[in-house]
């Protein structure tokens, strides 16, 4: 429980500090909170804050009111939870209590990262969110799409209710300006319906009148395919673990959590594959 004098200072204080401000979800995360009002500070290795570093994270934290924090690699991994946990725990110590984590929905390996920050002492929150729509437009997959044509992915015909980013960052300024409405929560996010991943590559193709096809594989295969692009045993062995337990069906579900938080649907995935690819997401 905060003291009086620390909500006091939290309620003047807006600043809060944003991990990988300049990626996929920080970046999205970002615009959200400056839009609501709030100062942000980017913790991003360009500004001085590195994961690895702990002697980069004091400085970072220090005058800010919250936190949003996201992990380079994934979630689930064992330096995940030691990390999570030792930031929360630093973050708390210097009166930086209120702390938010992106989180998987549905992925086990991601639970002791979890518990991690719930056990830091921080007024927490965890966002669990569905697999990202823009997974197609940025990053690896999307370099498939568009140098190959082709996304090759250990996902079979699973469906999943894809996630525009840009709710998940609507819903952490909204979860940062309600007070402790959401503190000691885990909120799992989903986008409006459920698609098979040959079904989004072809909802991608159609908005970017583009020839895509996907092709499913194995999961050891494609972790094969991760060493040979230089990816770390270690880190391929985990994804092979995540894919076939994560990419099981058990996400097949919807939930009302962002309609919930925010007052209205979510994005949905046929908007987002139009406005990416109206913005060249999938040009060669």
């Amino acid at each position: 429980m905060t003291t009086n004098t620390q909500n006091t200072q939290n309620t003047q204080n807006t600043t809060v500090m944003v991990t990988g401000a300049s990626g996929r979800t920080g970046s999205r995360v970002a615009q959200a909170l400056k839009a609501a009002g709030l100062d942000v500070r980017e913790a991003t290795r360009s500004r001085g804050f590195d994961w690895e570093d702990p002697t980069t994270w004091a400085e970072t934290l220090r005058g800010c009111a919250a936190a949003y924090l996201m992990y380079p690699s994934d979630v689930g991994s064992p330096a995940a939870a030691e990390g999570v946990g030792a930031l929360a725990r630093e973050a708390v110590g210097l009166g930086v209590r209120r702390l938010v984590l992106l989180s998987a929905r549905g992925e086990d390996q991601a639970l002791p990262t979890e518990e991690a920050l719930k056990s830091s002492g921080a007024d927490w929150t965890v966002v669990r969110a569905a697999w990202f729509a823009q997974n197609f437009s940025e990053g690896p997959l999307a370099d498939g799409l568009r140098e190959g044509g082709e996304l090759v992915f250990p996902a079979g015909e699973v469906e999943e209710p894809f996630l525009d980013v840009r709710d998940i960052g609507d819903v952490v300024a909204a979860v940062l300006t309600s007070g402790d409405r959401y503190v000691g929560r885990s909120l799992e996010l989903t986008g409006p319906r459920l698609l098979s991943f040959r079904g989004a590559v072809a909802e991608v193709a159609a908005a970017s009148e583009a020839e895509l096809t996907y092709t499913p594989v194995p999961a050891a295969a494609y972790g094969e395919a991760l060493t040979g692009f230089g990816i770390p045993q270690e880190e391929a062995d985990l994804l092979i673990e995540v894919f076939e337990t994560l990419l099981d069906g058990r996400n097949a579900h919807l939930t009302d959590t962002v309609h919930d938080v925010l007052g209205r649907a979510p994005r949905d995935f046929a908007d987002f594959a139009r406005e990416a690819a109206a913005a060249g997401a999938w040009k060669a």
